[in-house]
């Protein structure tokens, strides 16, 4: 029996301004992403993937066309519906975004509070737990300010993985990072995902991190298209 798909995206077109001032962005999105599934959406600067990555997130509102995420259905959905949503959705940027005031076991345990049926014991244990999988068992306790790039991007990953979402969504996480570090934050991905049993959807110009993927996508001019070949 085939698993329904944890993203099923059909027809989604999006704009941006209103009036004379209306572009579109994204034409006629089609696309369906399995349970488990690792896939990496590339493509030009400007050509809408951060956009539809928003869309899929619930950080934006759909516009026209079917977006169903964890089989609720975004266009038109309440906001309600959509805060609950983002409960099940590990994020990670470009720019790590942790907090300087908290500490790197803080940052983790802070994606937790949303968990309410998790008491305040088990949450500081599965930030500790988190971490340990990143490999900064020894840093826990250190801010983001005495970390490297590559330690605030494990922090990060260790964040959005904490609550086992059941999707992650990617942004350029290896943009502002050397060769092996991006490496190592992609496979800390690809494994605790895949113990998890999340899917992945992952943004990035990055050429050297594209065999993790299952499958490849490619925007260009908010078309996007199945890579059958990865770039060279």
């Amino acid at each position: 029996m085939q698993q329904e798909p944890i993203i099923a995206i059909d027809q989604v077109n999006h704009y941006f301004g209103t009036g004379r001032l209306r572009k579109q962005i994204l034409f006629e999105i089609t696309t369906e992403i399995q349970p488990g599934e690792i896939v990496i959406m590339m493509g030009p600067s400007g050509s809408g993937k951060t956009t539809l990555l928003t869309l899929i997130g619930a950080l934006r509102s759909t516009q026209e066309g079917s977006m169903k995420v964890l089989g609720q259905e975004l266009n038109g959905a309440p906001n309600r519906l959509l805060v609950a949503l983002r409960r099940n959705i590990g994020y990670i940027f470009q720019a790590h975004n942790l907090l300087d005031s908290l500490t790197a076991r803080q940052n983790v345990q802070m994606s937790m509070e949303l968990h309410e049926n998790l008491s305040e014991r088990e949450r500081r244990h599965g930030a500790a737990e988190m971490l340990e999988a990143v490999g900064l068992a020894n840093w826990s306790n250190y801010y983001p300010q005495e970390l490297s790039g590559g330690q605030k991007q494990r922090v990060a990953i260790a964040r959005a993985l904490a609550s086992h979402p059941k999707i992650v969504l990617a942004d350029e996480p290896t943009a502002a990072l050397d060769k092996q570090s991006g490496r190592d934050v992609v496979e800390i991905m690809q494994k605790l995902a895949k113990q998890q049993g999340s899917s992945i959807l992952l943004v990035t110009h990055d050429n050297r991190i594209l065999d993790v993927a299952d499958r490849i996508l490619y925007m260009e001019d908010g078309y996007l298209s199945a890579l059958e070949t990865a770039p060279v």
